[in-house]
């Protein structure tokens, strides 16, 4: 799926992978994230070929306009977990809507392990 609006200027179509590439980018600046761990086969054989992976650790779902994320991380071993997951979360769901102009709905946080 992708979001759609329409304004003066015309018809305006972002893709989830555009979506996804913007969240993986905010995510990975957030402090206390190591690793943003992919959840697909297909991005793992690309990192085989040291491709570059778009859109890593993410998941995107809109529907009608409205946006659902998921993110996979790895945190820094020694940080508070529930701090970096609320900042993760404002710093996502700010810098998505302000890029897109919709509403993100939902974000959830999978935090897959913890690195030193």
């Amino acid at each position: 799926m992708a979001l759609n609006t329409t304004n003066k200027y015309g018809r305006i179509t972002i893709s989830d992978e555009a979506v996804a590439m913007i969240a993986s980018q905010a995510a990975g600046d957030c402090y206390g994230v190591v690793e943003l761990v992919s959840r697909r086969l297909s991005d793992n054989i690309s990192r085989l070929f040291n491709r570059q992976i778009y859109g890593k650790g993410i998941k995107v779902l809109t529907a009608e306009n409205i946006i659902y994320i998921d993110i996979f991380v790895v945190l820094k071993l020694g940080v508070s977990v529930e701090a970096v997951k609320e900042s993760l979360i404002s710093t996502v769901k700010y810098t998505v809507e302000r890029f897109t102009g919709m509403r993100v709905k939902e974000i959830k946080v999978n935090v897959v392990g913890l690195r030193v």
